[in-house]
């Protein structure tokens, strides 16, 4: 929650603007509205001869655990441009042919996760600065007990589960 303002240092109040439905931090010094939105987070599962590429991770949260290559959007790029960054600085992985899989929204945790799937070019990733180890996995291989967040087990759930259709459909889930 933003206390001070960012744009001239005075303490902000919490308040309805007039034209407004919730609630913003509100400077009556330089009266700017703040606003605090979702941060999208983008990401890919990266196929590559049957087998799905995943990442270690080597920072917190769940440091240790298995993702997929994903992160922050930053500003600047559109949601594929950030998703092929994400594998690039996790795996230094390059993602070939992306396509919108899933839009999953968290507004509990204030995140929207937007994952494509497409091609590991060549099949060639290694560990980056945010990853322990990579390594491609059969369905039958992946650490379902050692993913780290729910959006992962579901992502990959659903890519096993609508293979045929994955080109075809955009899947969209609401988690509370």
């Amino acid at each position: 929650m933003i206390q001070f303002c960012p744009d001239c240092g005075a303490q902000v109040t919490q308040r309805v603007p007039d034209g407004d439905n919730r609630e913003r931090a509100v400077c009556d010094a330089c009266d700017t509205i703040h606003y605090v939105n979702p941060k999208n987070v983008v990401g890919c599962l990266l196929e590559w001869q049957g087998k799905i590429l995943l990442c270690k991770r080597s920072i917190e949260p769940r440091r240790g655990y298995w993702t997929l290559p994903a992160g922050f959007m930053e500003n600047g790029e559109s949601t594929l441009e950030g998703a092929a960054r994400e594998a690039r600085e996790e795996a230094n992985a390059v993602a070939e042919s992306l396509k919108l899989f899933g839009v999953y929204n968290l507004p509990r945790i204030s995140q929207v996760y937007i994952m494509f799937f497409g091609r590991l070019k060549d099949g060639k990733a290694s560990a980056g600065e945010e990853s322990l180890e990579v390594a491609l996995f059969n369905q039958d291989e992946i650490p379902w007990d050692e993913l780290a967040f729910p959006v992962v087990v579901e992502s990959l759930r659903r890519y096993y589960e609508q293979r045929e259709q994955r080109t075809k459909q955009v899947y969209l889930a609401m988690a509370r």
